[in-house]
C-alpha cells in the first residue's frame, strides 16, 4: 500500500524517538501488558503509556483492555506497517539497548511460563473433570486430524486457543498460525505450550471470536474447539468463524452432542448443553459454507458426553463463479 508524503512523514515523527522506537520492535515479538513494557524498559508507567499514546494515535500500534489491565500490539491494518517494518530490520541485534530489552523481555516470558503453568496445575481438576466424561481426548485429536486432512495450511486461525492445543496438534501442517482469546491466563499457557512445541510460526493475540477483526477469508483452517458451549450466541460465532475462511477452506468445529449435565452450567460455566445437528448445520450453511464431515464419538460410558466434530468447506472461487452463472 502506497502512502502519501504526509503520511510518511507521520509514521516518522511518530517512530523518532528511541523509546518508542524500541516499543515498536518490542510489539513486533508480540502483544504486551503496559505493566511489562515498563518492566522491560525500566521506565515509569506515564512516560511508557505517553510514548504508546503518540503510537497509537498515528495508527501504529493497537490498544485493548482486559480487566485492570491494558495490552499492545503492532496495528495489523497500518497503511505504515510496511515502513515500520523496514526501519526494525535496520536495527542491529547487538544495539546494547536493543539487546538489553531482548534479554529482559526473555524473562518476562519465563515468570509468565511459571505464573501460567502455576494457574494450569491450580485449575487442572476442572478441566480433568470434564475430560472423565468423554472419550479419550486422544481419538478425539486423532478423528481431527482425519478429518482436516493432511494439509498444509497457508494459515491456521483458532478461535478460543486456551491452552493451544489446536495449535501443537495443527500447527506443523501450517505455514502461519493464530490463536485468539479473551483470557491473557490462557494465553499465556498456550505461549508455553507453543514454545516447547517449537511452533515459531504460531502468533498468539488477544481477541474476541464474535469480533476477530480479522480479515475475511484470511484462513483456509479455521478451527472451534471446545468453545460454543461457553456462549451465549454461539451462531454469531460460527458466522463470524466462517466469515474467515477462504475459498476452498475448511472451517472445524468441536463440541459436545446434547446432554443432560446441568451441573457443567455452575461448576463449569457451561451455558449450552451440547447442540444438535439441525442447529448446527443450518448455522453452517446460512454462512456460505457446505458441510463436509459430521462425526459423532460416543463416550466411554452411557453417562458420559459424546464429541461432535463438524466440518464445513467454502466453495472455490471458480465453482462458486459457475453456481452464480
Amino acid at each position: 500500500m502506497k502512502l502519501s508524503a504526509e503520511q510518511v512523514v507521520e509514521v516518522l515523527r511518530a517512530a523518532g524517538e528511541s523509546t518508542r522506537l524500541r516499543l515498536l520492535a518490542l510489539l513486533a515479538s508480540e502483544e504486551l501488558s503496559v505493566l511489562e513494557l515498563c518492566q522491560i524498559l525500566d521506565q515509569s508507567q506515564p512516560r511508557v503509556s505517553r510514548h504508546l499514546k503518540l503510537l497509537a494515535e498515528a495508527g501504529l500500534v493497537e490498544r485493548f483492555p482486559d480487566g485492570a489491565w491494558v495490552f499492545y500490539r503492532l496495528a495489523g491494518k497500518s497503511p505504515g506497517r510496511a515502513l515500520i517494518g523496514q526501519a526494525l530490520d535496520l536495527i542491529d541485534a547487538a544495539d546494547p539497548a536493543v539487546h538489553a530489552d531482548a534479554e529482559k523481555l526473555a524473562q518476562v516470558r519465563a515468570e509468565r511460563s511459571t505464573g501460567a503453568q502455576a494457574y494450569f496445575a491450580r485449575n487442572a481438576a476442572r478441566w480433568n473433570e470434564i475430560r472423565s466424561l468423554y472419550v479419550d481426548e486422544a481419538e478425539v485429536e486423532a478423528a481431527i486430524l482425519r478429518a482436516t486432512g493432511e494439509g498444509p495450511f497457508d494459515e491456521l486461525v483458532d478461535l478460543g486457543a486456551g491452552a493451544g492445543r489446536m495449535l501443537t496438534l495443527l500447527g506443523q501442517r501450517a505455514g502461519a498460525a493464530l490463536g485468539l482469546d479473551l483470557s491473557q491466563q490462557m494465553l499465556n499457557i498456550a505461549r508455553d505450550e507453543v514454545a516447547k512445541a517449537g511452533l515459531a510460526q504460531c502468533e498468539l493475540r488477544h481477541g474476541d471470536i464474535f469480533a476477530t477483526g480479522l480479515p475475511g477469508g484470511c484462513a483456509d483452517l479455521v478451527t472451534v474447539h471446545q468453545v460454543l458451549h461457553y456462549l451465549g450466541d454461539p451462531a454469531a460465532a460460527v458466522a463470524e468463524a466462517a466469515r474467515l475462511v477462504a475459498h476452498g477452506g475448511l472451517l472445524l468445529i468441536a463440541d459436545f452432542a446434547p446432554h443432560d449435565h446441568e451441573f457443567l452450567r455452575e461448576a463449569h460455566q457451561h451455558r449450552r448443553l451440547g447442540f444438535e445437528d439441525a442447529e448446527m448445520i443450518p448455522w453452517l450453511e446460512a454462512a456460505g459454507l457446505s458441510l463436509e464431515s459430521n462425526i459423532a464419538l460416543p463416550p466411554a460410558t452411557a453417562e458420559g458426553l459424546t464429541v461432535k466434530i463438524w466440518t464445513a468447506r467454502r466453495s472455490t472461487a471458480a465453482s462458486a463463479q459457475r453456481s452464480a452463472a
